[in-house]
């Protein structure tokens, strides 16, 4: 019998990436013994902050990509007068993108700030 190649693809887990288990709960009947494997939960704060700085920054940008963009629609509809309506429905969407994007930043920031007080608490640092 062939043995199996392992497979390498980018959305496959693999055993190695399981989290580990911290205790292990055993029950035993007369006939058998089933092992159950007990997952403590984790609260990995340093993830959670730099995951929402990094979704912070992603938030700055595409707020000014949509703005940027915005603006040159505005600056078109005046230079293209014969599509200055398309341009201006473009201009309004891209402002559109850019609120939304500034919202978006702006929860991460509040994200990265709750974890940034979880972590210091966890640490010892603060006491609730």
């Amino acid at each position: 019998m062939e043995q199996e190649k392992p497979h390498h693809h980018s959305f496959h887990h693999h055993k190695d990436d399981e989290k580990p288990v911290d205790a292990v709960a055993c029950t035993e009947t007369s006939k058998s013994t089933t092992v159950v494997a007990v997952e403590e939960p984790t609260h990995d704060h340093e993830r959670k902050r730099k995951e929402s700085k990094s979704h912070e920054h992603l938030g700055e940008l595409g707020a000014a990509a949509a703005g940027t963009f915005a603006l040159y629609e505005k600056h078109e509809a005046k230079k293209d007068p014969e599509h200055a309506h398309k341009h201006k429905l473009e201009e309004e969407i891209a402002a559109a993108a850019a609120v939304g994007a500034g919202g978006f930043t702006i929860h991460e920031h509040h994200e990265k700030k709750e974890a940034e007080k979880e972590e210091e608490e966890a640490k010892g640092k603060k006491h609730p």
